[in-house]
């Protein structure tokens, strides 16, 4: 495909991060803005119809198209660029497909994760987020395959599961919650994605200590965690 394209983004949205990973899995040349999700700019909100990133404007000399919602940006660069993430087989493409939903269920429970307002809660979306692992856990080990989802081959299921696992790296520097405990093949996962290039250059060099910010300004179970390690250790974790 010959259109310029242009990732809108935000610099924590790991929705966004999936995209970009195919972006550069696929090699394909794309300019990145971000925005402020706090402070929409009117431009983002005429074009985003959930007000939400990320999008894909598709532009040539004479138009422009915005696409929305993570699932159909990577169906588009499955569809119009080389380099293919998904396996070509229908029924190994549906697997796939069920297990990138399975990733943004993922999301949504660190997202309960880190937004528990109270210790009871707080250890409910541990365990619940621990049992999502088990299941992943489970796959992989039925797989038997290795580094990645489907063996040698990178896929869209690991340019999906690459941002989750951030997420416990930042959970990790925090405290140990267990999370992965008792999950080998997660855990080998999960490092094989942490040394992709196209996994490392989906967020930027600030990454981690924005994500720490955010998490410390939630007002939940896990921010009064951040700020008592603060407290203890200042110098240790004044990012």
């Amino acid at each position: 495909m010959t259109a310029g394209l242009t990732l809108v983004s935000h610099h924590l949205c790991p929705y966004v991060q999936r995209a970009a990973i195919a972006l550069v899995e696929k090699s394909v040349a794309f300019e990145r803005v971000y925005v402020d999700l706090s402070d929409k700019p009117e431009w983002f909100k005429a074009i985003s119809p959930l007000g939400k990133v990320p999008l894909l404007r598709v532009r040539d000399d004479a138009w422009e198209e915005v696409i929305f919602e993570s699932a159909v940006i990577l169906e588009f660069l499955e569809e119009t660029e080389a380099n293919p993430l998904h396996p070509a087989d229908p029924l190994a493409r549906a697997s796939h497909r069920a297990w990138i939903e399975f990733g943004s269920a993922i999301l949504n429970a660190i997202g309960r994760f880190y937004s528990a307002a109270d210790e009871a809660a707080f250890l409910h979306e541990s365990r619940g987020l621990s049992d999502m692992f088990a299941r992943v856990e489970a796959e992989l080990s039925a797989r038997q395959s290795g580094p990645w989802f489907a063996g040698e081959r990178f896929s869209l299921v690991d340019a999906v599961y690459g941002p989750v696992f951030r997420y416990i790296d930042t959970f990790d520097r925090i405290g140990d919650f267990g999370i992965l405990d008792g999950k080998p093949l997660a855990q080998a996962w999960r490092a094989a994605l942490s040394r992709r290039q196209s996994v490392k250059k989906a967020v930027g060099a600030d990454y981690p200590q924005r994500l720490h910010a955010f998490l410390r300004a939630r007002g939940s179970y896990l921010s009064g965690i951040i700020r008592l390690q603060a407290i203890e250790t200042p110098q240790a974790r004044s990012a």
